[in-house]
């Protein structure tokens, strides 16, 4: 925490020596990211009140440059934080300056200095999607792929963010060129070390390859077999590039038909369990417990617990409910302490053609009295609490977040919105239930909320999040780290797959006394 933090000083130094960099928002941004990584490394120690003092009051200055009321309300959050998490740090006196502070009035005079501001320093300060203006170039750091016979997913990492557009370009035999879909990132230049051919060979794509299309930018092309549709969009915080591309999933695969054939050969494979999984429509369900790694998600109320550990012991619980309950494969995204990407996550659940997802996940509220359980389905942005909920599992800005409606408008247009809203109302209604008839008091039914999760976004089969309790409130902290409530959350939820199955197919589990017990 302590190298972190001196290399966030280091970013604010070279920002406030150059009167050029302070025109940029993106600048401010990337200081701030350093400050609020300080925190996050170690909310339990010595230097997170020091970071989230320094991203206030790095927010605060831009703030003075952009007069966006965001970037006001984020200052005063991150001192709030310190004002309630840390009360008997020495930034606590620092910050109550701010706190009380008044509103300043827009009077005449002061309506006059923001249209000043705005016309010189806030037209770079200001952001709007795809169309950014930027003092230094951007780097493409890397591409990554994860594909199946009839899904693909390709990442383009940067190590900043930056405009791009794209187009699909048709196949033109006199040249021996085949369908092609490509990126081109302005002001960019490709990274030293950057693997610039990337075979795929799957049954959409041939491969993906960059280059140094001119002085300033960089194409990312990638070739196409064949494919029935595609979407492109960009994620922040880091930012990246995200080209999703979709085959026939109706039309036969030679890779699936031998799977199949495998399956047949394999004298383990159960004859009931194979039936039970067809007559369920439900054969394959992505566990996802969130965070893990360096990321260690919301910090407990109890000295020493974070959310990482404790939605994989959940994950590891309900994996082994829903095998031997529901006798259907589960995959978890991960099953020990490793980081995974938002997008990874969704790419492993279309990959291995997932029709249930559910990601686990603890809450937190800067206001430790909040307490209760909560489901989410993806749409645009909310209400006000499920904006910051997003936001923090985005690890972005609420910024950002209204940012996304763009993008969702359009995706959400293939999405199982209405499945994963039924989904999600049965899992949230059956834990609250479960909990209250094992004699659990002071549980608070939150509902089921909407919200625009990265970790939703592209997933082609009925998606959840589940946040199964307030990790920021004492009394929910021990519960959650107490395995038998574990058992009841888990309980909860497998009974409200099991409801969403019996809703799609009535007679799904009237054969379940007979069966045997495969393993999973």
């Amino acid at each position: 925490a302590r190298d972190k933090y001196f290399e966030a000083e280091a970013c604010y130094r070279k920002l406030k020596k150059s009167t050029i960099k302070q025109k940029y928002r993106e600048n401010w941004l990337a200081c701030i990211k350093k400050f609020q990584a300080v925190y996050r490394h170690d909310p339990s120690g010595k230097w997170a009140a020091a970071g989230l003092y320094m991203s206030g009051n790095l927010y605060m200055e831009l703030y003075k440059r952009s007069y966006k009321k965001a970037d006001k309300k984020e200052a005063i959050d991150n001192f709030e934080r310190i004002k309630k998490r840390y009360p008997k740090s020495a930034y606590n006196k620092k910050v109550a300056i701010f706190i009380k502070k008044p509103v300043i009035k827009e009077n005449n005079s002061y309506l006059k200095k923001k249209k000043a501001a705005l016309e010189t320093i806030g037209k770079s300060v200001r952001e709007k999607p795809h169309k950014k203006t930027f003092g230094e170039n951007v780097t493409v750091t890397g591409l990554r792929f994860w594909s199946n016979p009839n899904y693909t997913r390709v990442v383009i990492d940067t190590d900043k963010e930056t405009s791009y557009l794209h187009h699909l370009l048709k196949k033109d035999p006199s040249i021996k060129k085949p369908q092609r879909l490509y990126v081109d990132l302005q002001n960019c230049n490709l990274g030293k070390n950057i693997e610039k051919i990337i075979p795929i060979d799957d049954d959409l794509l041939s491969g993906a390859r960059a280059g140094q299309y001119t002085k300033d930018s960089v194409r990312v092309v990638v070739d196409i077999k064949t494919f029935k549709t595609y979407k492109v969009f960009s994620l922040k915080d880091p930012f990246r590039i995200i080209m999703d591309m979709w085959g026939d999933s109706a039309k036969p695969s030679k890779k699936n038909d031998l799977k199949i054939k495998n399956r047949i050969k394999n004298p383990k494979a159960t004859a009931n369990s194979l039936v039970k999984q067809l007559s369920l429509g439900v054969k394959r369900i992505i566990i996802d417990p969130g965070h893990g790694g360096r990321d260690y998600g919301a910090p407990g109320k109890i000295k020493g617990v974070h959310e990482k550990k404790i939605v994989l012991k959940i994950g590891q619980k309900l994996a082994k409910k829903i095998r031997k309950e529901i006798k259907c494969e589960v995959i978890m995204t991960r099953n020990n302490d490793k980081f995974l990407t938002l997008e990874e996550r969704t790419a492993i659940a279309n990959t291995k053609d997932a029709d249930l997802f559910i990601s686990i996940h603890t809450n937190a509220n800067r206001d430790s009295r909040v307490y209760g359980i909560q489901t989410f389905f993806l749409s645009p942005a909310g209400d006000k609490e499920s904006i910051m909920v997003a936001a923090r599992e985005n690890a972005t800005s609420t910024n950002n977040i209204s940012d996304l409606d763009v993008i969702l408008s359009d995706l959400l247009q293939n999405s199982k919105i209405n499945e994963s809203s039924r989904l999600a109302a049965y899992i949230q209604e059956s834990i609250y239930k479960n909990l209250k008839k094992k004699g659990y008091s002071r549980v608070k039914n939150k509902g089921v909320r909407q919200a625009p999760f990265y970790v939703l976004i592209g997933a082609q089969m009925p998606a959840v999040l589940i946040e199964t309790s307030f990790i920021s409130n004492k009394r929910e902290c021990k519960r959650l780290i107490n395995s038998k409530y574990q058992d009841r959350l888990c309980e909860g939820i497998v009974y409200g797959i099991k409801k969403y199955i019996k809703e799609t197919n009535p007679t799904a589990f009237i054969q379940t006394g007979t069966q045997s017990n495969p393993k999973g």
